[in-house]
């Protein structure tokens, strides 16, 4: 039988056959044999093979297909292990709010760029934007400036006022989407309120922290009735990237990819190097100063948490 993940709660997958019939299945032994260094061998959005159990109506998946692609994070801030979110996706959506609770431009650019290495496009949803008045509207006004300069699409979206729904739905249809963000800021109460037939559980935001609080615990793929799919995630409190060489960090960032090159030594790492021309690019503004401070935060190891 064949079946693609829908589900998986670490120890169990719910995999949907091609008829729409959901089974539990768990991983044969031997994928904990390969030396792994995921915590989760299998993930949501995975096309696999399975067998049923001898008098049982629970599988055992025994193959994977070849993944598309996939997304893939630090399992935790300290771990060596990874993390994959979701594989076989024709985009990403982050769903960000500067206030209520703050998503950083850092959190924002570290998650971009993890997509723009596995060939991922990205689309960013700005929510709540009826809570961002005054001078708080101006730093959204800005910074969405800022990511459409750069080529990336952006959404603004209110579930009070309806802003941007019909945009979001023309966006995610007919498309495998993975939805992420922090806790808090309101994918859930979005899912909902673009697909209402889902039902996910909500949760206020904590008034002593000022931040959100877990509600999806598990990440899930949800069928829409206008077609495509919905990969709904737990909410990220940080994003720890995975394998990126110093040397590469550049190529992930749109507008310093048709400069690199043009630097006067080709080993140039773009912090203080003469002749670079990359700086010279931040100094006459071609590129923002606060992409530029994102890239030297991620080459220099530092921990992004909101």
């Amino acid at each position: 039988m064949k079946g693609i993940v829908i589900k998986s709660t670490g120890s169990w997958y719910m995999v949907r056959t091609e008829d729409g019939k959901v089974h539990a299945c768990r991983l044969k032994g031997k994928f904990r044999l390969k030396g792994i260094k995921h915590t989760n061998p299998v993930t949501v959005g995975d096309k696999v093979s399975f067998e049923f159990e001898p008098e049982s109506h629970n599988g055992v998946i025994d193959a994977i297909d070849d993944r598309k692609n996939y997304i893939i994070r630090k399992a935790n801030n300290l771990s060596k292990q990874t993390h994959i979110i979701a594989s076989n996706l024709d985009q990403t959506m982050l769903i960000v709010t500067l206030a209520f609770p703050r998503t950083s431009l850092g959190f924002i650019d570290r998650f971009i760029i993890t997509s723009e290495a596995y060939h991922i496009p990205t689309i960013l949803v700005f929510n709540k934007c009826d809570l961002m008045t005054g001078e708080i509207e101006s730093i959204l006004d800005h910074t969405i400036q800022l990511y459409q300069g750069i080529g990336y699409k952006c959404l603004k979206t209110s579930t009070v006022s309806g802003e941007g729904i019909e945009e979001l739905k023309a966006a995610l249809k007919d498309k495998t989407s993975l939805l992420s963000g922090h806790s808090g800021v309101g994918k859930s109460t979005l899912l909902n309120f673009v697909e209402p037939t889902l039902n996910i559980k909500t949760k206020a935001i904590s008034n002593y922290s000022l931040k959100g609080q877990h509600t999806t615990t598990f990440a899930e793929m949800h069928p829409l009735s206008f077609g495509g799919y919905i990969i709904d995630t737990p909410g990220i409190r940080e994003f720890g990237l995975v394998d990126f060489k110093d040397a590469e960090v550049s190529h992930y960032f749109k507008e310093m990819q048709p400069i690199i090159g043009q630097c006067k030594y080709n080993n140039c790492k773009h912090v203080n190097e003469p002749g670079c021309a990359i700086q010279q690019a931040v100094t006459e503004g071609r590129i923002s100063e606060e992409r530029f401070s994102s890239y030297l935060s991620i080459i220099s190891n530092e921990d992004i948490y909101e």
